[in-house]
């Protein structure tokens, strides 16, 4: 807990507002554990995607907040529900024909198709921890399987038995008749395949933990719900998970509210309280329809870190979480300019304004001296208007623009340039289109040629230069300045939106500005 406490909740972002009242939840002591503990799932039957990097960055940026207003120790958990059975055979995987043979199995049972793992869950595993630690989140990584096997549920999965009709009647009503016939909060693992089954379970003897089942050929079984032998259906194992881990602070998707709902109730049914969490919105793709895995729209993470920096994309997650967000390639330019604005005004703000900043979230308080003297729209722009193919032609025009201005100089600047060629090269070029200017905004382009010839050649005053882009646009008589702005990009780049014009001319240089004029407007 730092001595800006108070500044830090009168701050009122959702991050702190959530810090808050967790804090109130645990009535501001310790738990008996020792510490608060937050927790994220995962699914390892596939790949981690945005939405896992999401969830962990949130949760990450939630403990932080905790960590600034109070002293009680913190861990996060990564918790992957490895013992799941294997439903389907993946499309981008190979052995499709072999692999099938395991359907049923829990994912840690699977051979690893890749040949680097015991298993295709510890694979997914492995990969998870290696897409969480290239963001140097800070966690400890739970498998299901280790702690079912080890005996870590035990003593809720006896709960679960001893008060299993409670439990079953909350989830029995939310089903189909059909399902209701087979339901069970417990998985029992066949002692013959070791297939994951989906059967109606007996309670033999509640005290000890001993159920009945009929096994994948039919033969009549005992077992303890300890030990392995068992896991929990989803809601239930939700439920479950909390009350074994004893998880203070857990978020989840819209999608899995009514799944919230139920889970809370079985906690409460074993004794606990449910964990406190937001419950955060979906992604959208550009036509506002949710995003799918299975249906490949919207953008994956591995796209977002070809075409802007990882710190973008944590500013993305931060902002707004309970609003439906679009996700796609068009969001990224304004995401790293918006993220360069936050970390750039951060050290001349006060120390309130700061907890308010963004930047202050992306890293966990700790935000790193940048300054970059180009914002990334204008770096787009000043490659489609220099045909630049290399870093090179890039500092070309910026060092005339800031003076002396090296990679040396501004490493992160460079860093955006790497990023800018890739995204302008598979976004921006495929779709140029320029067109022919009108009999109005020739005359605009007119004014505007004369206006620059009237400035000095070397100069760089971004706001200057746009005030004659401005006047040409009054000399012209656009009721409308913002369909003249539009037109200067559609003629003189070929794309329908940009930066300030000003600034780009700036940094494009004058003379350059007006070659291109001449040579897309008078040619």
């Amino acid at each position: 807990m730092t001595e800006n406490r108070d500044l830090a909740l009168a701050s009122k972002t959702w991050c702190f507002k959530e810090a808050e009242a967790l804090l109130k939840r645990i009535k501001g002591k310790t738990p008996e554990k020792g510490y608060v503990l937050f927790e994220t799932g995962y699914g390892p039957s596939g790949l981690p995607h945005i939405g896992t990097f999401g969830e962990v960055s949130r949760t990450t940026m939630v403990m932080r907040a905790f960590q600034e207003i109070s002293d009680i120790p913190t861990k996060l958990i990564c918790f992957s529900d490895d013992m799941d059975g294997f439903r389907k055979v993946p499309t981008n995987i190979p052995d499709q024909e072999k692999m099938a043979a395991y359907i049923g199995q829990p994912l840690t049972k699977v051979p690893d198709p890749f040949g680097t793992h015991a298993s295709f869950g510890e694979h997914n595993n492995a990969r998870l921890q290696t897409f969480l630690d290239q963001f140097n989140f800070e966690y400890d990584f739970y498998s299901a399987t280790e702690c079912y096997q080890s005996g870590r549920m035990d003593a809720t999965l006896l709960k679960i038995c001893q008060r299993y009709e409670k439990v079953i009647n909350v989830i029995l009503p939310t089903l189909g008749e059909e399902r209701r016939k087979t339901y069970s909060p417990f998985l029992p693992l066949c002692p013959k395949t070791g297939v994951v089954l989906q059967v109606p379970v007996e309670i033999v003897d509640a005290s000890a933990g001993i159920i009945a089942f009929d096994d994948s050929e039919g033969e009549r079984q005992e077992v303890s719900v300890t030990g392995g032998n068992v896991k929990c259906q989803w809601k239930v194992d939700w439920a479950m998970r909390w009350d074994a881990l004893d998880v203070d602070y857990e978020m989840s998707g819209k999608d899995l509210s009514e799944s919230v709902k139920l889970s809370s109730i079985i906690r409460r049914i074993l004794g606990g309280t449910p964990p406190a969490g937001i419950t955060y919105e979906l992604f959208l793709d550009e036509k506002g329809e949710k995003i799918s895995k299975s249906k490949g729209n919207g953008l994956s993470i591995e796209e977002w870190l070809a075409y802007a920096s990882p710190e973008s994309l944590s500013l993305y997650m931060y902002q707004s979480p309970k609003k439906a967000k679009r996700l796609y390639f068009d969001v990224i330019p304004k995401a790293v300019d918006e993220y360069l604005t936050f970390v750039q005004n951060f050290p001349t703000q006060e120390i309130t304004d700061q907890y308010k900043n963004p930047a202050w979230y992306v890293h966990n308080g700790a935000v790193p001296a940048t300054t970059v003297p180009v914002s990334f729209a204008l770096l787009l722009n000043l490659v489609s208007a220099a045909g630049a193919e290399d870093k090179e032609t890039l500092w070309g025009f910026v060092s005339k623009y800031a003076a002396g201005a090296n990679a040396a100089q501004f490493p992160y600047l460079d860093q955006l340039m790497g990023y800018a060629l890739k995204y302008y090269e598979d976004f921006v070029l495929p779709t140029k289109e320029f067109r022919t200017a009108t009999a109005q905004e020739i005359t605009a382009f007119s004014s505007l040629k004369n206006r620059l010839h009237a400035l000095n050649p070397g100069e760089q005053d971004a706001e200057k230069i746009m005030t004659e882009v401005y006047s040409a646009g009054k000399d012209a008589e656009f009721e409308n300045l913002r369909n003249w702005f539009k037109a200067c990009y559609e003629v003189l780049l070929g794309q329908s939106q940009g930066p300030r014009m000003g600034g780009f001319i700036a940094l494009y240089g004058i003379e350059e500005t007006l070659t291109l004029i001449d040579e897309k407007v008078f040619s």
